[in-house]
């Protein structure tokens, strides 16, 4: 398996793509849940200075050591913001902005001062190139496969170890940080964990697709997967799912059109993310508009069986409890009154008795449901 691994460059760059895709997508769940999806933005860009600074103390451009250097930027991204945002004088959002662009200029300047003649690349850590992942390699088993591989490997891993041995405490600190505190799961902490391997995720992914597709991948397929299902487990199965589909698919598609692959990746999480804002079942657009248009023929109905019953016992019911009065006196076209008829009838809130609608049992029960609140209010 890691002979044909190594000797398959296409399947390294989607397997890549896909590690990244899973390994994001897991805490960007959590993110995006607790309204803090922007933090990745942050922490992918600060992070920047994290890496410099380890570098000017011990001379390493890679390793664990820079990885643990990219967690600290991202935590002092994050302790920096919530101070500021817990003066009052700033609003949260505008923390965000004020920090890591500070923190990201720091490390482009540090970048240009000391490390001219480093390979400290801006341009390589913010936009990356996937397609190259094959060149750096690692032997596994006897045979050379892309290193990014392992490592986002490694932290794909241990991201889905972290969320399945805190699961209910990241649901309960995510839906409910009140009692996650009560319950002594302690909260804070926990949220310091998923953004220091928020942080050390995106390190690892840097060399290997930049941070445009690392902020695409936490953020779009997480938010995506919430359009379709309220279930937390579920969100993270589509997210980790969409992200590993976007990656297949943005490659074959950059490779057709002959463009960036990350830029494809990114592109199709956007993709998913439409097809789930129009289409999703219960949240999406479409569903919606359904949704809208089945309570405004509800409503209608409800309209119709309250006239019907105004009218049953009076001397004009011959006239007035007929198809053609509902269009002369609510005012409805010929096809709307065609739909509620129709949805009445199906409902059984009415029947035909020649060119006369009266009111079934059901339908005398609804109306008199309606007028039962003002009834009350008359006799008060």
């Amino acid at each position: 398996m890691i002979a044909a691994l190594a000797s398959d460059i296409p399947l390294q760059i989607i397997l890549t793509g896909a590690l990244v895709g899973a390994a994001a997508s897991l805490l960007g769940t959590f993110l995006v849940l607790r309204g803090s999806s922007m933090l990745a933005d942050a922490i992918s860009h600060s992070i920047v200075f994290g890496i410099v600074i380890v570098w000017m103390l011990t001379g390493l451009t890679s390793g664990p050591l820079q990885v643990l250097g990219a967690a600290a930027a991202g935590l002092l991204t994050v302790i920096l913001t919530e101070g500021l945002a817990r003066t009052r004088l700033v609003k949260a959002d505008a923390a965000i902005g004020l920090v890591f662009p500070a923190l990201f200029a720091a490390g482009v300047l540090l970048i240009n001062v000391y490390a001219r003649d480093v390979h400290l690349d801006v341009h390589a850590v913010l936009l990356g190139e996937i397609a190259f992942v094959w060149l750096d390699t690692v032997t596994v088993g006897g045979h050379e496969i892309a290193r990014a591989l392992v490592t986002i490997g490694a932290l794909a891993v241990i991201n889905a170890a972290f969320v399945t041995l805190f699961y209910k405490e990241l649901k309960i600190a995510t839906f409910d940080p009140a009692l996650a505190t009560a319950l002594g799961f302690a909260p804070g902490l926990l949220f310091y964990g998923l953004l220091a391997l928020t942080s050390a995720t995106a390190v690892a992914s840097f060399d290997a697709v930049g941070a445009i597709l690392f902020i695409a991948f936490v953020i779009v397929p997480p938010a995506a997967a919430i359009l379709v299902t309220d279930r937390l487990w579920l969100i993270l199965v589509i997210g980790v799912a969409i992200g590993a589909a976007s990656s297949v698919l943005g490659y074959h598609l950059a490779v057709a059109w002959d463009v960036s692959i990350g830029g494809a990746m990114a592109m199709m999480t956007g993709v998913f993310f439409a097809a789930a804002f129009l289409f999703a079942p219960r949240y999406g657009l479409l569903a919606r508009e359904i949704a809208r248009r089945g309570e405004r023929l509800d409503t209608d109905c409800r309209s119709l069986v309250a006239h019907l019953f105004n009218h049953e016992k009076g001397p004009a019911a011959e006239e007035e409890n007929t198809t053609r009065a509902l269009r002369e006196h609510l005012r409805w076209d010929e096809a709307r009154t065609e739909r509620v008829l129709l949805r009445s009838l199906d409902i059984g809130f009415i029947a035909h008795e020649g060119k006369r609608l009266r009111l079934t049992p059901k339908g005398r029960a609804e109306a008199e449901a309606i007028f039962e609140p003002w009834r009350r209010g008359g006799r008060a």
